[in-house]
């Protein structure tokens, strides 16, 4: 296994002609407690996820953002709604979806070249392609040097560019990231931010990234997604329309819109925590 500008109210029934990589529609889920008793989690959710598109997902701590990230990739069952990914409804994991978490769960008695190589191996792709791919990921992604270093001796933010070349090398149309960057210093972070988003749209991939950081949020996404508290739902859409100034996120967070709709983002989630 291993993520709306698109994100618009998904249409039930409708097909298009070609289809896009993801639309929810109506989804639903709750947790059930050792009392018995069913807790909301997800409430009526509909999106769609369109090719090429970034979007990040920001809402009040426990409102249900991972849980939701888990139903869209399978790990679990939506008590009501459809998924479906590429036009089909998928039983279990869908193809071509990379989940990327917060911790990197490198391997530590493998390198960074033998924890990318990982998923190529276990898909059978030969080992002298399979090392050609991911030492050029890996020298993409600024490790140039480090591949035959093993965990321990990397620094966070080195194992997380690791992390994201072991997701990206198995080369998914989607991804899915739930906070990666979360415990990096402001620098490593907006320098593997600024990969990233290079390399999602060189590869006309999409993305969907939850993070609690609004400047992130809006620096990286072409939409943003404000969550309600439990059970959760689609409290607004942002689009985001910062121009030329999108090719780098360093560019993005100098633009005179940008404060504005970071404001406009904290004061919806003033709003929903009161």
């Amino acid at each position: 296994m291993t993520e709306v500008t698109g994100i618009i109210p998904a249409v039930p029934g409708a097909v298009a002609a070609s289809a896009p990589p993801l639309v929810v529609e109506h989804v639903a889920k709750s947790y059930e407690l050792d009392s018995g008793r069913a807790v909301p989690v997800i409430g009526d959710l509909s999106l769609t996820l369109r090719e090429g598109e970034i979007v990040s997902i920001v809402g009040p701590s426990g409102c249900g953002k991972t849980t939701l990230l888990n139903t869209l990739c399978g790990l679990l069952t939506p008590d009501a709604g459809h998924i479906r990914w590429h036009g089909r409804e998928v039983a279990g994991q869908p193809q071509n979806v990379g989940y990327m978490l917060q911790k990197d769960l490198l391997l530590p008695w493998r390198t960074a070249l033998g924890n990318t190589m990982l998923g190529l191996e276990i898909r059978g792709v030969p080992a002298a392609e399979a090392e050609n791919r991911c030492r050029a990921l890996l020298d993409q992604l600024g490790l140039h040097g480090f591949a035959d270093h093993y965990p321990s001796t990397l620094s966070g933010g080195m194992r997380q560019r690791v992390a994201l070349a072991r997701t990206l090398v198995n080369e998914p149309d989607v991804l899915l990231l739930d906070e990666p960057f979360a415990a990096l210093d402001f620098q490593s972070k907006l320098l593997i931010e600024n990969d990233t988003m290079g390399l999602v749209r060189e590869g006309r991939r999409s993305l969907l990234l939850i993070t609690h950081d609004i400047e992130e949020a809006v620096s990286l996404a072409d939409r943003v997604i404000v969550l309600s508290k439990r059970p959760t739902q689609i409290k607004a859409v942002y689009d985001i329309a910062l121009g030329s100034a999108r090719r780098d996120v360093i560019s993005v967070r100098q633009t005179p819109g940008f404060s504005d709709y970071v404001r406009s983002i904290w004061a919806d989630l003033d709003v929903v925590l009161q």
